[in-house]
């Protein structure tokens, strides 16, 4: 069922380009070949923890990057929705 905007009834739009924001994080882990090393070091924390432990705030970051980016767009197209002659009253 699809409703005013076009979107199925309790469903998601369309993926946008920035969904592939969320990738990133996934594709720096999966590839161990890029961080299985002990140099260089920090604090003695050998590049393989450290490396690993940076894509925590990194991925937050990312997926808060991409929430922010989803609301806009959903305020964007409800504004359009309700205002369909495009004029906005100030």
């Amino acid at each position: 069922m699809a409703g005013k905007t076009g979107r199925r009834a309790g469903g998601h739009g369309r993926p946008r380009l920035i969904h592939l924001l969320l990738a990133v994080p996934f594709v720096a882990m999966i590839w161990i070949g890029v961080y299985n090393r002990v140099e260089p070091q920090i604090w003695g924390i050998p590049f393989f923890y450290w490396y690993q432990l940076l894509w925590d705030p990194l991925a937050a970051l990312l997926i808060a990057l991409v929430y922010f980016a989803e609301e806009r767009g959903k305020r964007a197209e409800a504004g359009a929705d309700d205002n369909p002659g495009g004029s906005e009253l100030l």
